[in-house]
C-alpha cells in the first residue's frame, strides 16, 4: 500500500457568512454583532484562498463576530465593486486584500471616509489615513530566497522569472528583492524569460511551456509565489533534462511543501495565512470593540526547505488542507 499526500479540495471559493461557535470564544461577549466583509483577490489564487478560509475558521471564535468573504477574481472592477457594495451595505468593517493596491487605494480611502473600519493584507495599502493592515514583508520574503540561491544556483546559469500583477506591493518589493539580493551580485546569470503571470498557476504553465521550447537549458525557476512556481514544475516534471532544476517561491502554500518534501521544489518562504487569519481578527476585534483606533502588523518569514519541510507539512495536516489516502 502506498501514501499518497493529496490536496484537499477545501482550499476553494466560499460565499455566505460564517457559521460561528461561541466554545473557546476569543472575542468580546457583550452580545453586540458586528458584520465584517472580506474581499478576497481572488479564490483560484491558492494562497488567497487558504488565507480566505483560515479568516472564516478564525472568526468561528468570535461570537460577535460575523464575516462574509467576497471573491475579486482576480479583477479590478469587480474587488472595487465588492468595496462599495460593502460600503452601501453598512458593514461595520471591511477587509481587503487588494488585486492591485493602487487600483483599491481610492475605494479603501471610500472605507475610512464612510467611518468604516478599514484593514488591507496581502499586501497592505501603505499610506492611508485611517487604516490599519496586516501583513508580511514581501522584501525581506523574497530576500530569504535570493540570498540562498546565491550559493546554490550554478556560475552561468540561465533562470526564468515569474512576476505577479504590475502595481501590487507584494510583487514589486519580491522582484526588487530579488534583483537587489541576487541578479545585481550575480552578473553570470543569464535571464532567458521573465513575464507577468498574476499569481496564476495556469498562465505560468503557459510561459513555461514556450520557454523550455525556446531554451534547452534552464537551470532555476525564481517564481514570486509558490502557485505560479508550481505552473512552471508541472510542465518540466517528465522531463528528464529538468530534473535538477532548481525552484524558489513565496507562500508555504500545502501544494509547495509537497513539491519541497519530494525533491521538485527547492525552498519557499512561509507566509503564514493562519497566522495571517489570527492576527487579522486580533485586530478587527480590537478595532471594533475601540480598544484601538490605527494598528499596523507584520508576521514572520520563515524560509521552508528539504531540511525542515516535515513541519510544515504537519501544520497542514492538522489544519485540514492535506488528506493522506492509501491505495
Amino acid at each position: 500500500m502506498k501514501k499518497n499526500i493529496l490536496l484537499v479540495s477545501a482550499l476553494i471559493a466560499v460565499y455566505g457568512s460564517v457559521a460561528l461557535s461561541t466554545l473557546g470564544a476569543k472575542g468580546s461577549s457583550g452580545g453586540a454583532r458586528y458584520k465584517v466583509a472580506y474581499i478576497a483577490r481572488a479564490q483560484a489564487d491558492s494562497f488567497a484562498a487558504w488565507l480566505a478560509n483560515s479568516i472564516q475558521q478564525e472568526a468561528a471564535e468570535y461570537p460577535d463576530i460575523d464575516v462574509k468573504v467576497f471573491d475579486g477574481q482576480a479583477s479590478d472592477i469587480i474587488e472595487n465593486s465588492l468595496i462599495e457594495n460593502a460600503i452601501v451595505n453598512g458593514f461595520d468593517a471591511i477587509i481587503i486584500q487588494p488585486n492591485n493596491g493602487e487600483s483599491q487605494r481610492p475605494y479603501a480611502e471610500k472605507v475610512v471616509q464612510a467611518g468604516i473600519i478599514c484593514i488591507t493584507t496581502n499586501a497592505r495599502i501603505a499610506g492611508i489615513s485611517g487604516a490599519s493592515s496586516v501583513d508580511a514583508d514581501p522584501y525581506e520574503q523574497a530576500a530569504v530566497q535570493a540570498r540562498a540561491a546565491l550559493q546554490q544556483i550554478p556560475e552561468g546559469a540561465s533562470v526564468v522569472v515569474l512576476n505577479g500583477p504590475p502595481g501590487n506591493f507584494h510583487a514589486d518589493e519580491r522582484r526588487r528583492s530579488w534583483q537587489k539580493e541576487f541578479f545585481d551580485q550575480r552578473a553570470d546569470v543569464r535571464i532567458v524569460g521573465e513575464q507577468i503571470a498574476n499569481w496564476n498557476k495556469e498562465e505560468a504553465m503557459n510561459l513555461m511551456e514556450d520557454w523550455v521550447q525556446a531554451n534547452p537549458k534552464i537551470d532555476a525557476i525564481i517564481s514570486m509565489n509558490d502557485n505560479m512556481a508550481a505552473g512552471a514544475l508541472e510542465v518540466v516534471k517528465n522531463a528528464p533534462e529538468f530534473e535538477n532544476i532548481l525552484a524558489y517561491g513565496v507562500d508555504g502554500t500545502a501544494e509547495a511543501v509537497l513539491l519541497i518534501k519530494e525533491g521538485r521544489m527547492t525552498s519557499t518562504t512561509m507566509q503564514n495565512a493562519y497566522e495571517l487569519a489570527e492576527k487579522l481578527l486580533e485586530v478587527t476585534d480590537a478595532l471594533l470593540t475601540g480598544k484601538k483606533q490605527q494598528i499596523d502588523l507584520d508576521i514572520g518569514t520563515p524560509s521552508v526547505t528539504r531540511d525542515n519541510v516535515d513541519l510544515y507539512i504537519e501544520m497542514h495536516r492538522q489544519a485540514g488542507n492535506l488528506q493522506v489516502l492509501a491505495r
